[in-house]
C-alpha cells in the first residue's frame, strides 16, 4: 500500500491547485509505479516549459472507479432499495492505494464514498435486516472484527488515510442486531456475544486507553478525561495533528485564520471521528468554524454509546458466568449513567447537552445528541417526558427532525436532517411510551423521502427537513445519493409501520 498523500509537493501541488473538485479523488487513486519513482519524474518534469500539472497526474494516477446509482422514480422506494443494496456491494479487492483490504464483502454508502464507513453501516444493516440478508450483516461484523484485529480499533473507514481516528462506537449495536438473526453458530445465537466479546474488550480498551494515568493534574488523555467526581468520561480526538489529506486545502485554508494550526487540524479530525463534520455544536465561538474545539468536549451522544459498550460486554461475560468481569463492567456502565446525567443534564433546559470539561460548564448548542440518553435508557421517566417536549418544540420540522436549531452552513446544522438521528430519536422515544411523537417523526421522514425519490428518483445522504421544496446544502462536498443509511432506516420504519410499533 502507497500512500498518496505522502507524496509531498506532488500531493500538495494537486490538492491546492484544485486538479481534482473533490480532494478525496487524488488519495483514492491507484500509482501505476511505485511513487518514488513518479515523484522523481515530478521533480525532473515540473521545472520543464509548458508542465501540466494534471496532465502528469493522469499519466501516472488510475482515477479511482466512479459508481452510480440508476434512478427509479417509477418503482415503489422498497424495491428500488431492494436493488441498490447490490448496486452499493463491494467484493473484497487488492490493489496499491489507500484501499484497506477486507476478507468479506459490504456495503458502501454511496457516491463519493467507495469504502465502508464505521457508524453508516449499523443503520444500513438494519435495512439489510428488513431485506432478510443475514449473510451480509454478517460478513461486515467480520469485517469490523478484523480490522479491530488489526488494527485496535475500527477505522473511521477502510482507507489508510483515516487512520488515526474511529467513528461513533456502534460495534455492539451491530453484534446485538446479528444476534437478533438466525446466525449458523452451532452454539445457538444466544451465544454471539461470546463469540465477538474479545473484538468488544479490544474496542472497549481503545475508547479507554490512558485511564489508570490519569490525575488531577493531568485529567486528560487520548479520549478519556478525569472528571471533578472522579469518575470517567470521553472525549474524540485523533492521533495526527496534520491536515486530512482528503479535505487538504480546506484545512490549510482555514488555517490561515488562527496560530496554532496544529491544534486546529487536530480537533477538525476529531470532528470527523464524531461523525458530525462538520457542525456548530463543535464551535467555541459561536458563527466561527475556526475556534471548532472538539477535544475539549464530552459529548452526550458518545458517552451514550460507551455505557451501551459496558453494558454489552458485561452481558457477554455474564454468558460466560464470569462473575468478577461482570461485575467490572456492570459498575462501569453504571457510574457513567450517573455521569451522563450529572454533566449532560440541564435540568432548566429539559434536554441533555454536551459538556465543555475545560470550561467545566455545559455548552449551549440543542443538538439531535440530546435523544441518545432515551435510545439507551439512561434518561428517568420525567427526563425523557422533558427531552421529548424539546424534540416536539423546537426540532420537529415539516419533514422530520432538524438537527440542530442553528443555521451555519455547515451540513451537520439546521436545516438538515439525517437518517440516523431521526431513527436513534425515534426508537428512544418508542423506549418510554412517546409513540404519538415518534409517529409523527416517522411519517414526516418518510414522506420527506418519497418525496424527493418521485422527483429524482434518488435517496439522498441528507435532507433538508425545514423547506421540503429545498435541497440539503452545506459542507465540502454535495449531497450524495445511494445512500446506505437513508435506505436502512427508511426500510426500518416501513416496516415498524407496518407491525404497528407505534400503537
Amino acid at each position: 500500500m502507497e500512500d498518496i498523500f505522502l507524496a509531498g509537493e506532488l500531493f500538495e501541488d494537486v490538492q491546492m491547485q484544485n486538479i481534482f473538485p473533490d480532494g478525496k479523488t487524488f488519495v483514492d487513486c491507484i500509482p501505476r509505479s511505485s511513487l518514488s519513482i513518479i515523484q522523481k519524474k515530478f521533480e525532473k518534469q515540473k521545472i520543464e516549459p509548458g508542465f501540466d500539472l494534471a496532465s502528469f497526474v493522469h499519466e501516472n494516477f488510475i482515477l479511482p472507479k466512479t459508481y452510480s446509482t440508476n434512478k427509479r422514480a417509477n418503482m415503489p422506494i422498497a424495491a428500488h432499495i431492494e436493488i441498490l443494496w447490490n448496486e452499493l456491494t463491494r467484493q473484497p479487492e487488492k490493489g496499491n492505494n489507500s484501499l484497506i483490504q477486507l476478507p468479506f464483502p459490504y456495503i458502501v454508502p454511496g457516491g463519493r464514498f467507495r469504502e465502508i464507513f464505521y457508524w453508516d453501516s449499523y443503520f444500513t444493516m438494519l435495512g439489510l435486516q428488513v431485506s432478510g440478508r443475514s449473510q451480509m450483516i454478517q460478513n461486515m461484523v467480520d469485517n469490523f472484527s478484523f480490522l479491530i484485529e488489526q488494527f485496535g480499533y475500527i477505522p473511521n473507514g477502510n482507507r489508510s488515510y483515516f487512520l488515526g481516528r474511529s467513528q461513533p462506537p456502534f460495534y455492539a449495536s451491530m453484534v446485538k442486531l446479528l444476534r437478533e438473526e438466525q446466525s449458523g453458530f452451532d452454539d445457538g445465537r444466544e451465544k454471539v456475544l461470546v463469540r465477538y466479546l474479545p473484538q468488544l474488550v479490544k474496542e472497549y480498551n481503545f475508547w479507554m486507553k490512558g485511564n489508570k494515568q490519569l490525575n488531577s493534574e493531568n485529567n486528560t488523555l487520548h479520549r478519556v478525561v478525569l472528571m471533578p467526581d472522579g469518575s470517567i468520561l470521553n472525549h474524540y480526538s485523533d492521533e495526527w495533528e496534520t491536515p486530512r489529506p482528503e479535505s487538504f486545502k480546506e484545512d490549510i485554508e482555514l488555517a490561515t485564520k488562527v496560530e496554532d494550526k496544529e491544534n486546529l487540524y487536530k480537533n477538525l479530525r476529531a470532528a470527523c471521528e464524531s461523525g458530525w463534520d462538520f457542525s456548530s455544536r463543535w464551535y467555541k465561538q459561536n458563527g466561527e468554524f475556526s475556534s471548532i474545539h472538539t477535544t475539549e468536549i464530552i459529548p452526550v451522544d458518545l458517552n451514550c454509546l460507551l455505557y451501551d459498550l459496558e453494558q454489552t460486554i458485561a452481558e457477554g461475560y455474564d454468558l460466560k458466568n464470569d462473575k468478577n468481569h461482570f461485575e467490572k463492567y456492570s459498575i462501569a456502565a453504571n457510574m457513567r449513567k450517573q455521569a451522563i446525567n450529572q454533566y449532560c443534564w440541564n435540568e432548566d433546559e429539559s434536554f441533555y447537552f454536551d459538556h465543555d470539561y475545560v470550561e467545566e460548564k455545559q455548552k449551549q448548542s440543542l443538538t439531535l445528541a440530546g435523544a441518545f440518553p432515551l435510545l439507551f435508557k439512561i434518561a428517568t421517566e420525567g427526563q425523557a417526558k422533558a427531552v421529548a417536549q424539546t424534540l416536539e418544540k423546537h426540532f420537529l420540522s415539516a419533514g422530520g427532525l432538524q438537527t440542530t436549531t442553528v443555521t451555519t452552513g455547515q451540513q451537520w446544522d439546521a436545516p438538515n436532517g439525517w437518517a440516523p438521528l431521526q431513527y436513534i430519536a425515534v426508537k428512544g422515544l418508542l423506549n418510554y411510551g412517546h409513540n404519538n411523537l415518534a409517529k409523527t417523526i416517522v411519517e414526516r421522514w418518510m414522506a420527506l423521502n418519497e418525496k424527493v425519490f418521485k422527483t429524482s428518483g434518488k435517496m439522498l445522504e441528507k435532507y433538508n427537513v425545514k423547506n421540503m421544496q429545498l435541497e440539503s446544502g452545506g459542507g465540502e462536498y454535495p449531497t450524495q445519493d445511494g445512500f446506505g443509511w437513508t435506505n436502512g432506516v427508511y426500510s426500518k420504519f416501513h416496516q415498524m409501520l407496518n407491525s404497528k410499533s407505534f400503537n
